[in-house]
């Protein structure tokens, strides 16, 4: 049965040898063993190919030589089959490995005596305080967090009272001169089709829909011609003088 170290570990070895890696129980980081090869799987190999040779040189010697070959080859299958189920020998390597491996690799591991976890030197273990640095972090890491830490949250409750936009939050329904129906926010109506920009009245200023032909406030018709009857110069509508020869119109 296999003792280690720590229970983060995982078993890599194969018939042919024995690899362990073992883990860091702060950051996750692996370290592998080196990898030893199984004799007992080196016998195997050897006795394969005797086998091979055997039963090549029992065809060419007659059926004697080939009983002979056949036998060989036979009881190298049987050594392969036990090397596939693990045999004993093959166990009894893989313990002697694995102290090797733990022996090895346990150098590179630190054991916490606050929370009895193993942690790798290199990056988890606090060599000031001896202990993990989950239990007792590294005061110039530690400092530095906290200050992005804050700098975090001052950057976020700066931007809950920032004011980013000073418009107003309007909604306006059109209401279509002609059908009396909510007319969307096109420049014609959805209903009719009616045209829905505003002209000025010339009289009091007042915006009048399109399509109107007096006045809501003043009854002035919406139609008068501004053309000068002095020159005949044709001004824009709401206008009071000619523009042209300075006419009262």
């Amino acid at each position: 049965m296999l003792h280690a170290f720590t229970r983060n570990y995982n078993d890599l070895s194969t018939d042919a040898g024995f690899q362990f890696e073992y883990f860091c129980d702060c950051c996750g980081n692996g370290f592998k063993s080196s990898f030893m090869e199984s004799t007992t799987y080196e016998k195997q190999q050897k006795t394969e190919r005797f086998g091979g040779f055997s039963s090549a040189l029992g065809s060419l010697m007659g059926g004697w030589g080939g009983n002979i070959g056949n036998t060989i080859e036979r009881g190298a299958n049987l050594v392969g089959n036990n090397m596939s189920s693990q045999s004993p020998q093959w166990r009894k390597e893989q313990e002697q490995s694995f102290d090797a491996a733990q022996a090895e690799v346990q150098g590179l591991f630190r054991k916490c005596p606050a929370c009895n976890r193993w942690v790798c030197e290199t990056d988890c273990w606090n060599e000031e305080d001896g202990l993990c640095v989950e239990c007792a972090p590294r005061e110039a890491s530690y400092v530095a967090k906290a200050r992005n830490e804050a700098m975090r949250r001052n950057i976020d409750e700066a931007a809950e009272t920032a004011v980013v936009w000073q418009g107003k939050l309007e909604n306006r329904t059109t209401v279509c001169p002609n059908c009396g129906k909510p007319a969307g926010t096109g420049k014609f109506c959805n209903e009719c089709g009616a045209p829905l920009g505003t002209q000025r009245c010339p009289n009091c200023g007042a915006q009048v829909a399109m399509g109107l032909k007096f006045c809501g406030e003043c009854g002035t018709p919406m139609q008068k011609s501004y053309k000068c009857i002095s020159c005949g110069f044709e001004n824009p509508p709401g206008t009071k003088f000619c523009g042209e020869c300075g006419t009262k119109l």
